[in-house]
Formats: structure tokens, C-alpha cells, sequence
């Protein structure tokens, strides 16, 4: 009989007294402390059983747990007799920052003083011991929310320092999603503060501290060690590209075929794969995350469990808000394509809106990109990878959320789309200016888009528009053809890709390539038809046509537009290829009409 899906349940205990679905991952534990690292960071991407690891490593070796030892048996961990022996043996302090969201930095200084104080109050026993002289008894209980920094660096370091008398023991120190504070304070503009408190409590908690044994850290990313660990040089960093704990959070694909065995799904192996497999640590490329693969089991069809199981903001906030080489990224993304970037798996939050290099280290670590191939370049100090979005999952969660950013305009935007298939000019640019005004400032995050290159932000906007036409048109952006690279162009799927989707087949919609290029108005432009004019010359000058040539389109199939900017004002000029080079190019007359 299969066993029972506790959604969410991460005490490790309640899992193993009820008998809950659960994956061995006791091994973990030997790896761990087989390294004799003083002090360990592990990266990996949210709902991938950190925090679940971290209690199963607290009550392995708590000395509140030291007759728990049923907890374990059946597991891999119990079969060496060395490690049964370390079972319960350690006073151990296990810290969570997951629930430290605050607005600002006061709020977070807080709450995090609050956290150590819960941390005190289990060995409020302290007290009534001889262990402590007086005045230290009156330092344990300073310890407060609203404690002052220096006794708020100092306060595990002291702590560690009691039990260590006490017991006899050096302390074991687990600190769960130490970085979800560091995400907050970029979001919410107390980064810097953040760090100066951040920085000077682990110096004297992992570094400065003789009563620590040994320590684990988990986040999502590695904050750079310029920020807060420029002072721990006992440091041993795991992210997703290393070797160490491959197998040791998330799932196998050997682990998830027998979790599909167990509860009769067998013949969806091949979904479950399509839609949840990889993600990548170290050399294993067949890792699966826990949380889709517990609600699949529970819930029995795919679903966009994991992508949706929290916030998304800063993610889409980066996207949105980013450099038209980043949307242009996203674009290629989307259709499935790999980009190759380099940059270091350190996350500089302060750089994310400065850096695209930044924004891809964060995907990744984020697990919303992974690594198809990752070597270290020598010569530059810096990873080289070859990048893709990780599995269907997440990028139906980035179309989901392009979708969502037009929401606010899809009956307009979806309007002008319509016009452009049925190559309506005018339609065009009434629900262009209409798609405009109501979206270029939410998009365009305050800075002008008269800044050096603004074609790029253009480019960009549009291109996500154009995401919408993905199930007719193969969409691509900035390739060579001819005698340049022009900025978007259309090529209709085969007839045969797009029936049965519900999609009309009308010759005009469906069988015309569209090419695109993009022009801001310039000081020599006194019209914005001047600008139109220019982008259609241009079109033909390099002759982007000639990839859509080559590959049997004709003349009479093939149409060029023009776009013209000058801030949130749009004309749009162009037809049909073999039409404008027969003289019936755009006059003054339509191009007034097309102004106003």
C-alpha cells in the first residue's frame, strides 16, 4: 500500500513516526561529516528539502534526541556503526531566517534578534546552573528583540560558549535560508545596512567562535564574499555546480521512477520526465524537484507546482525591468534555445539591476535556468556556461507571467496582434498607441527611452507582445540575413504544427513571413514618417528578406514594417513586400493620417 503525502511537512520526526512518503536522504549526513568542514554553505534552489535536512541533521545528532535512535533505523545511516554512535551526541543551535520578509531594516534587525532570543529561551535551564557567574546570567538576559548590535553580533557566539561549559561538547550550528533576509533588503533598499549587521554577527557566530564543531549554512544563492563573508575564511561553498551532495537534495530520476511505481502511475514516467526533469548538481543531470514531484503523486496530473509555490516578483521584477538583451534572451529561452554567459555563481545584489550577468547567476541559482555545460575559464576567473530554461515547468511559468504583465491591455494588445496577421495597417497603429500609453512606463521602470540604443527597449517590449503568436509563428529576433541582422522577424509554422490548435488557417494569416525593424526618431527626422520610411529603406537595403528566399518564400508572402518611436508615441508604416516595391510605397497624405 502506498504510503500517505504529508504537502509541506518538513519535521522530520513527524515523518518518520507517521510514515509519510520519504526519501532516504540520510546519506547526506555521512558525506557531510566525512569532509570535516568547519563551516559549510549549501545553495540549491528553494523547495529542494533543505530545511527538511537540516532537521533530519538536528535530530541526528541533538543531544535532546540522544535515545531517538529509531528515527533512523531502516535508513542508510544506521548501517555504519560509527555514525549510530554519534547519534544524540552534540548540543546543537538550528536557527531558521525563512520567515525574515520585513520592509526594512530596522523590522529585520529585529526579527532577527527575536530569533535568537527563541534560541536562548530552550536553554533558559542555563540559569539555574553553576555554569554561570552572575554577571553572565545578566548577559543571557539582555537578550531581546531590542538588544543592541554589539550584543546581537556577539550572542551565539556566547551562547555557544555556555553549552559548550555545560556539556562538555563544542556546539553544531545549523542556519537555515540565511540569504532570504539579503533578498528582502535589495527588494526593500536596506541592503547595506543589512550587510554591516549581517557581516559582524557570522564573523564572531562561524569564524571568531572556539566552541563551534562544525556548521551548516543553507539560501538559494551564494551572497558574495565581499558582502557578508569577506571575514570567514574557513568557508566551504556548494552550489549547484559543484560535486559535493549531488544526490543529497531533490530527487533522482531512478528515486522518482520507484515514488511512481509505488502509487501506480508507471506509465507517466515519460510525462513526469517532459514536464520536471532538469535540474542539475555537479555531474547529475537527472535531479527532480521534491515539491512537483509530491504534489504529482498527490494530485495525480502535472501542474505548475514548484514554479508557483511562492514569489516570483523579484524574478519577473528582473525580467521586466531589465536590459533588451535580457527580454531578447528570454525570448530565445522560451522557444527552447540555449545562450552561453559568463559570470561568477556569487550573487552581488546591489549589481542585479546594473548587471545582465548578475540576473542569469541568480537564475540559475534560483534553479529557474540550468547549466547544459560549465567549465571554468582560467584566463578570465570567471564560469563559462551554456545556459536553458530547466524544464516545461518553469517555462510555462515565465509564459504565465509575460501573459500577466500585458494583462492590463490584452484585449488591445490582442487587437493589434489580429491587425498585424490580417496586415492592417491602420488597426495597427491605433492599438499600438493604445498598448503604449498604457504600458511603456511599467515597463520602461522611470529611466528615458531616448538613453543610448533606445531601439532596444522597443525591441524588447514588443518582442514579449509577440510571445502570444508562438503556436503560428516561429518568432525569432536579431539574426543575420542578407547583409545585416534585422530586428524581428515571422515565419509561419507549417500548416501541419498548427491545426487541430483551434487556429485559423486563412492564407493571409497564417502563410505570410512578417519582418520587423525598429526606429527611434532622430534630430534629422523632422516626422515620425520620416523614421518609418527609414526603417522599410533599411529593410530593404540588407536585404533581410533573403533567409525567408532561400527557403521558398515568395514576394507575395512576405510583408515589412517599419516601426517608429519617439517616446510613448508609435506610426507604424509597410505591406506586403512585392506591393511596396511597386511603387505604392506609403505617401504623404496616409502618412499625416498615420501621425495623427
Amino acid at each position: 500500500m502506498a504510503r500517505a503525502i504529508g504537502i509541506g511537512n518538513q519535521d522530520f520526526e513527524r515523518i518518520r513516526k507517521e510514515g509519510y512518503f520519504y526519501i532516504d536522504k540520510t546519506g547526506f549526513i555521512q558525506e557531510w561529516w566525512d569532509t570535516g568542514d568547519s563551516v559549510t554553505l549549501i545553495t540549491r534552489p528553494r523547495r529542494f528539502g533543505k530545511t527538511l535536512n537540516m532537521n533530519m541533521v538536528e535530530k541526528f545528532f541533538s543531544l535532546d534526541y540522544a535515545d531517538r535512535g529509531d528515527l533512523f533505523q531502516g535508513l542508510a545511516i544506521w548501517e555504519n556503526e560509527k555514525y549510530r554512535g554519534l547519534q544524540g551526541t552534540f548540543p546543537v543551535l538550528f536557527l531558521s531566517f525563512a520567515d525574515i520578509k520585513e520592509t526594512t531594516f530596522e523590522g529585520a534587525r529585529k526579527k532577527i534578534c527575536k530569533i535568537i532570543q527563541l534560541a536562548y529561551n530552550k536553554f533558559d535551564f542555563l540559569l539555574k546552573s553553576d555554569v554561570l557567574n552572575e554577571n553572565e546570567k545578566k548577559d543571557f538576559q539582555q537578550i531581546s528583540s531590542d538588544m543592541e548590535n554589539y550584543m546581537a553580533s556577539l550572542s551565539l557566539k556566547i551562547l555557544s560558549d555556555y553549552l559548550c561549559r555545560y556539556y562538555g561538547k563544542k556546539v553544531i550550528i545549523l542556519l537555515d535560508e540565511y540569504d532570504t533576509p539579503m533578498q528582502e533588503a535589495y527588494v526593500n533598499g536596506y541592503w547595506k545596512e543589512l550587510v554591516e549587521f549581517t557581516r559582524s554577527l557570522f564573523n564572531s557566530t562561524f569564524k571568531t567562535n572556539p566552541c563551534l564543531e562544525r556548521a551548516i549554512m543553507t539560501g538559494i544563492t551564494r551572497v558574495s564574499k565581499e558582502s557578508i563573508f569577506s571575514d570567514l575564511n574557513n568557508l566551504r561553498v556548494v552550489t549547484a555546480t559543484s560535486e559535493r551532495y549531488e544526490e543529497c537534495f531533490g530527487f533522482t530520476e531512478k528515486e522518482v521512477f520507484a515514488a511512481l511505481e509505488e502509487y501506480g502511475l508507471s506509465d507517466q514516467k515519460q510525462q513526469v520526465k517532459d514536464w520536471y526533469d532538469g535540474f542539475t548538481f555537479g555531474n547529475r543531470a537527472d535531479i527532480y524537484n521534491p515539491w512537483s514531484i509530491i504534489n504529482y503523486l498527490d494530485e495525480r496530473r502535472v501542474g505548475v507546482y514548484w514554479a508557483n509555490s511562492s514569489s516570483n516578483s523579484l524574478v519577473g521584477t528582473l525580467i521586466r525591468e531589465g536590459s533588451p538583451e535580457i527580454k531578447m534572451t528570454m525570448e530565445g529561452l522560451l522557444r527552447g534555445e540555449t545562450f552561453s554567459a559568463t559570470f561568477d555563481e556569487q550573487i552581488v545584489f546591489n549589481e542585479l539591476d546594473q548587471d545582465d550577468e548578475a540576473v542569469w547567476s541568480l537564475l540559475l541559482a534560483s534553479g529557474y535556468l540550468r547549466a547544459v555545460h560549465y567549465e571554468f575559464n582560467i584566463a578570465r576567473r570567471k564560469a563559462e556556461y551554456i545556459l536553458k530554461l530547466t524544464n516545461m515547468e518553469v517555462r510555462v511559468m515565465f509564459e504565465h507571467m509575460i501573459e500577466n504583465w500585458f494583462g492590463r491591455c490584452r484585449r488591445v494588445s490582442n487587437a493589434f496582434l489580429q491587425a498585424l496577421m490580417e496586415g492592417d495597417v491602420k488597426a495597427m497603429n491605433t492599438y499600438m498607441n493604445k498598448v503604449a500609453l498604457q504600458t511603456f512606463s511599467y515597463f520602461d521602470t522611470g529611466k528615458s527611452p531616448s538613453e543610448e540604443e533606445p531601439e532596444r527597449f522597443y525591441h524588447g517590449f514588443v518582442l514579449g507582445m509577440l510571445v502570444e503568436l508562438a503556436d503560428r509563428y516561429v518568432v525569432t529576433s536579431n539574426r543575420e540575413s542578407g547583409f545585416g541582422r534585422y530586428d524581428v522577424m515571422l515565419e509561419p509554422r507549417a500548416v501541419s504544427d498548427v491545426q487541430g490548435n483551434g487556429i485559423s488557417l486563412d492564407d493571409d494569416a497564417v502563410r505570410d513571413a512578417i519582418i520587423i525593424e525598429f526606429k527611434v526618431q532622430d534630430e534629422e527626422e523632422k516626422e515620425l514618417s520620416d523614421t518609418v520610411q527609414e526603417a522599410l529603406r533599411q529593410i530593404e537595403k540588407k536585404d533581410y528578406r533573403a533567409n525567408l528566399v532561400a527557403r521558398g518564400f515568395s514576394e507575395e508572402h512576405i510583408r515589412r514594417y517599419g516601426f517608429a518611436f519617439c517616446g510613448k508615441r508609435v506610426l507604424i508604416g509597410g505591406g506586403k513586400w512585392k506591393a511596396l516595391e511597386s511603387g505604392r510605397e506609403m505617401g504623404d497624405n496616409e502618412e499625416r493620417k498615420l501621425n495623427t
